[in-house]
């Protein structure tokens, strides 16, 4: 596992054991949304996505009910753009995707991550992100995902490809992740980036 989408866990993946097409019970991710909209997490989001691992390419996909239909926003990186709707959960609505190959080793993964990730951080606004994904881990424990188990170590960062990284003043260069641990947020000033990252998500160390 890719430590560094900490909350990669692959929920719901007993679901995901059959050939293609594939539908998966829309109140399971409304109850991970809820849990996430009880609390002040301004800064952070869960982001729904099916790996492509494995062959496992989405074709399209849609949400139903039994007299309704609504397509499913899909990105290119397979993320599903899931509504939040209390019509949807009480209407029992399910959750379609249409795979391009067999789907019996795929999977939906859940991420924590920042809702709209920043070229620069201050100390502060970095530690209050980091702040803000543990408070949200620590709510989801109660859910069967070993992953939530422990708190977080630091921050992850993703990027397209290679990237700068300076933190007050010294410059290094990485390529793909970049891992902060949680003292080394303590002990900077600012941290930047010669580029956006495509996401900024809990690092957790598995035990």
């Amino acid at each position: 596992m890719n430590k560094g989408l900490l909350c990669s866990c692959l929920l719901l993946a007993t679901s995901v054991v059959q050939a293609t097409p594939i539908s998966l019970d829309y109140q399971g991710f409304y109850q991970r949304m809820k849990q996430m909209n009880k609390g002040n997490y301004s800064l952070i989001d869960i982001a729904f996505s099916v790996p492509k691992a494995n062959g496992c390419v989405i074709e399209s996909g849609s949400i139903t009910t039994e007299k309704r239909y609504y397509p499913l926003t899909i990105s290119n990186d397979q993320r599903l753009y899931i509504p939040f709707d209390e019509t949807l959960k009480s209407e029992r609505a399910l959750i379609n995707l249409q795979m391009k190959n067999d789907a019996t080793r795929c999977g939906v993964a859940m991420q924590i991550r920042a809702k709209s990730p920043s070229r620069d951080y201050s100390q502060a606004a970095l530690s209050e992100l980091a702040i803000q994904m543990d408070e949200l881990l620590k709510q989801m424990q109660g859910f069967p995902m070993k992953y939530f188990a422990e708190d977080i170590v630091g921050v992850s960062f993703e990027f397209a490809g290679k990237a700068q990284v300076t933190i007050d003043g010294k410059a290094q260069q990485v390529d793909g992740i970049y891992r902060l641990a949680s003292d080394e947020i303590s002990a900077l000033t600012k941290i930047s980036f010669s580029e956006t990252p495509k996401v900024v998500s809990p690092w957790v160390k598995s035990s």
